[in-house]
């Protein structure tokens, strides 16, 4: 049998919602005091706030103290103390340890600041000055990692190695280097100077005062060239060799300081390589 479906019936005024009995319940709890323990846990929680701040506002005393630590000698402590000048009105608890960081980097000859909190009142500055590892140009400094970080230095080691290059080819002068020396030096070369010029062809002088014409092309094979067949030419009679050019597609031409038996009716010799 197929059963009838009960046709919904519209439900009369009496039978609408009941707010006021909805609402009952809330008004018996707030009667019978729940509106005294809602108080209550408000006032718990704005004490338990206050007690908060003013520990913050006693925790947060001025900087009293800074103490700086590492080893670093091209820095002066009168720099840091500067930087550090307008920090010391900041709390121990407020004080932006990163914006402290920031501007002590900014310190010539400062490669990294670390900055910590000491209890009660005090910072701690710990620095780490560059190594200079090469010059750039006539007046800049390079780190270790090839970055050039003094533009204009008051004092300049000699006795560094120097890259030249035009402005925006310190990383690649850089790199060239540090890939060179190591290798040079295997051999029994010291590299002092690197440059690239404005036409973008690359040339290395030796500590002997020998200078290497690699060019433009084919860089990587005619540094190995020399390595390998060039540098025992060099060895031999560094004090007679002015230059070795690798600027030919399989050999190398050495020119000569002074006339010599090797160079006698030509100022170049050729070796095939």
């Amino acid at each position: 049998m197929m059963g009838t479906r009960k046709r919904n019936r519209r439900k009369t005024a009496g039978e609408g919602f009941d707010l006021a009995g909805r609402l009952q319940p809330l008004v018996t709890w707030l009667t019978d005091g729940g509106l005294r323990s809602l108080l209550g846990v408000f006032a718990l929680l704005v004490g338990v706030g206050v007690m908060v701040w003013g520990l913050v506002v006693s925790f947060d005393r001025p900087i009293g103290k800074v103490e700086v630590g590492g080893q670093f000698q091209r820095v002066a402590v009168l720099q840091i103390e500067e930087v550090v000048a307008p920090f010391r009105g900041a709390g121990f608890l407020s004080i932006d340890l990163d914006a402290l960081r920031a501007a002590l980097e900014t310190i010539p000859w400062v490669d990294r600041a670390r900055v910590e909190r000491k209890w009660p009142n005090s910072v701690r500055v710990f620095i780490t000055e560059h190594v200079a590892a090469a010059r750039w140009g006539d007046s800049g400094l390079m780190n270790t990692r090839g970055e050039l970080f003094l533009k204009n230095a008051r004092h300049i080691p000699q006795e560094l190695p120097q890259l030249v290059g035009p402005s925006g080819t310190e990383a690649q002068v850089a790199k060239l280097y540090l890939e060179t020396y190591p290798r040079l030096l295997g051999v029994g070369m010291r590299l002092s100077k690197v440059e690239l010029d404005a036409r973008g062809a690359w040339e290395l002088t030796l500590s002997n005062g020998v200078t290497v014409r690699l060019g433009r092309q084919d860089v990587p094979a005619r540094l190995e060239r020399f390595i390998a067949v060039a540098s025992p030419v060099v060895a031999a009679r560094a004090a007679e060799v002015s230059y070795v050019d690798l600027r030919y597609s399989n050999g190398f031409s050495v020119g000569w300081n002074v006339p010599t038996r090797v160079a006698r009716d030509a100022e170049e010799t050729r070796a095939d390589g």
